[in-house]
């Protein structure tokens, strides 16, 4: 294979880095709703493709700010896979992105769990959010690569990989957490090429995509 056309790999944060349980049961006891009650009202919010941010007026409770709650990131939140694979990616000489709809002081907590990325993001940080092609643009430009060196990872098809696609971006759906599993049956997931179910499998993708690229030259 001739050297390598893609250059870096972002990742978007909450359920593909990061898994918000503990966050979402949080909510759940700001609420007063059992985390059951919670679990699958959100669930039904994301199939029926409602902002997720809604799920406060059918609890009945006003928006939360993780701020308020004293949320933040601990490295205990991560997958268990991730170290392992940003290691391993980085040890290939693949740069590394992490970016994604947060506010104020996420980066600074993303920062803190020293995962070697080169570039973090925030649409707080970048006046622009997902799905917004400005969101994307962002992100290139911080990275200084054209957009099809850039390979998008993330749990959402209408927030991380279907846009990412559209910019120019090669995009890889993994299946995890809510949005990850429920939006993998939309009809939209047959238009994604590239598919896991845990970040161990990039590696192989990546190579995958490597040899797409190549034989469509």
């Amino acid at each position: 294979m001739s050297e390598r056309h893609i250059r870096a790999i972002c990742f978007d944060v909450g359920e593909t880095l990061i898994d918000e349980t503990r966050f979402w049961n949080e909510v759940a006891q700001y609420a007063g709703v059992p985390e059951f009650t919670l679990a699958g009202t959100l669930g039904g919010l994301i199939e029926r493709r409602e902002n997720h941010r809604s799920i406060f007026g059918y609890l009945q409770t006003e928006s939360v700010d993780p701020n308020r709650l004293g949320y933040c990131f601990e490295r205990s939140d991560l997958y268990p896979d991730v170290i392992r694979t940003l290691k391993e990616l980085r040890s290939e000489h693949y740069r590394i992105a992490i970016a994604g709809n947060q506010g104020e002081g996420v980066a600074e907590q993303i920062e803190a769990l020293d995962l070697g990325a080169e570039v973090i993001g925030t649409s707080c940080i970048w006046g622009a959010s997902k799905p917004e092609a400005d969101f994307f643009e962002r992100l290139r430009q911080e990275l200084e690569l054209e957009a099809d060196q850039v390979v998008l990872v993330g749990d959402r098809l209408d927030n991380d990989v279907l846009p990412a696609i559209e910019f120019g971006m090669q995009a890889v759906h993994i299946r995890r957490g809510p949005w990850g599993c429920i939006q993998a049956g939309w009809p939209e997931s047959a238009d994604v090429r590239w598919k896991i179910e845990r970040l161990g499998q990039l590696p192989v993708i990546l190579d995958q995509i490597e040899e797409a690229i190549e034989g469509d030259k």
